[in-house]
C-alpha cells in the first residue's frame, strides 16, 4: 500500500504481522540492524508538515500499518495490510531477541518508565538481557550530537534491539540516523509501547481494541491534548480516501 506525499510515495512495504516476524527473524540471525516504522494516521498528517520526519520516514527498512484507517485505505486501495500494533510488537521482538542470542536496549520516556517495562519484560522472557537503559532529557533532538553519541551508546553494548520510545517524529528520526551509527542493531519505533509496559500509561481495554475505537478511547481519556490531532487526521481522510480509490483504479 503506498501514500502518496507530495511527489513522494511512502510504502507500507510488510503486509502483516507473520512477515514482520519472519523479516526480523532473518534480520537478527544475520546481525543485520534495521529501522521500524509503524504507520497510523497521525504519521500520515505530520509528514505532510515536517520534512525531516518524511526523510526519516522512507529510510526506514519496514514499514507497518499501526492503525485500522491505514487498514480501511489499503482495502479501498485494494492492496490489503494487515494492522500490526506497535505497542503490541515490543515482548515478541523482545522474545524473538533472546531466541537469537541478542540483548536488547530501551530508548526513551523515563528512568522510572524504563526501569519498570525492563521488569516487567525480564518477568515475561527469563533469560532476556538488557545492556542498555537510556532515558534522554527534555527537550532531546535526535539531529543532534548529543543524540548520535547516544546512539553510539547502543551500539557499544551490543545490543541487537533497541527500542525506540519517544514519540513521532523523534523516534523515527533517530532511527534513520542510527542505521548508519548503528547498522548491526535493529531500531524499533514503538510510541508508549514501553510505559504500557511499566504500567506507565493505560491501554484502552481489549473490547474497545477489537471494535476499532482505541481512538475515541483514548481522546476521551486526554480531550485537550488529543482533540487537536484527532480533528487534523479527519480533515485529511478525504484526500487520502482518493488517492486510495485512485490506486484502485491503477493510478
Amino acid at each position: 500500500m503506498d501514500f502518496r506525499i507530495r511527489d513522494r510515495r511512502l510504502r507500507v512495504n510488510i503486509p502483516d504481522r507473520a512477515r514482520l516476524m519472519a523479516e526480523l527473524r532473518e534480520r537478527m540471525r544475520q546481525r543485520r540492524g534495521f529501522a521500524l516504522a509503524t504507520l497510523n494516521l497521525d504519521h500520515l498528517v505530520k509528514l505532510r508538515q515536517d520534512e525531516a520526519f518524511l526523510d526519516a520516514y522512507l529510510a526506514q527498512d519496514l514499514v507497518v500499518a499501526d492503525g485500522n484507517p491505514v487498514v480501511w485505505l489499503s482495502r479501498l486501495a485494494k492492496k490489503p495490510v494487515s494492522l500490526v500494533p506497535g505497542s503490541e510488537l515490543v515482548v515478541p521482538m523482545a522474545e524473538l531477541a533472546r531466541d537469537s542470542g541478542l540483548s536488547i536496549a530501551l530508548f526513551g520516556s523515563s528512568d522510572a518508565a524504563l526501569a519498570d517495562a525492563a521488569q516487567d519484560l525480564t518477568r515475561r522472557l527469563p533469560g532476556l538481557q538488557i545492556s542498555a537503559r537510556i532515558a534522554p532529557p527534555m527537550g532531546f533532538d535526535p539531529q543532534s550530537p548529543a543524540a548520535d553519541a547516544l546512539l553510539a551508546e547502543v551500539r557499544d553494548s551490543g545490543a541487537g534491539l533497541c527500542f525506540l520510545a519517544l514519540g513521532a517524529p523523534r523516534q523515527e528520526i533517530l532511527a534513520a540516523r542510527a542505521r548508519s551509527i548503528a547498522p548491526q542493531t535493529g531500531f524499533a519505533s514503538i510510541g508508549a509501547g514501553l510505559d504500557f509496559l511499566g504500567g506507565h500509561q493505560k491501554r484502552a481495554p481489549v473490547w474497545v481494541q477489537k471494535i476499532a475505537m482505541e481512538w475515541l478511547w483514548r481522546m476521551l481519556s486526554s480531550p485537550r491534548r488529543l482533540a487537536g490531532r484527532y480533528l487534523r487526521c479527519a480533515l485529511l481522510l478525504p484526500e487520502l480516501v482518493a488517492d486510495a480509490l485512485r490506486l484502485r483504479r491503477g493510478g
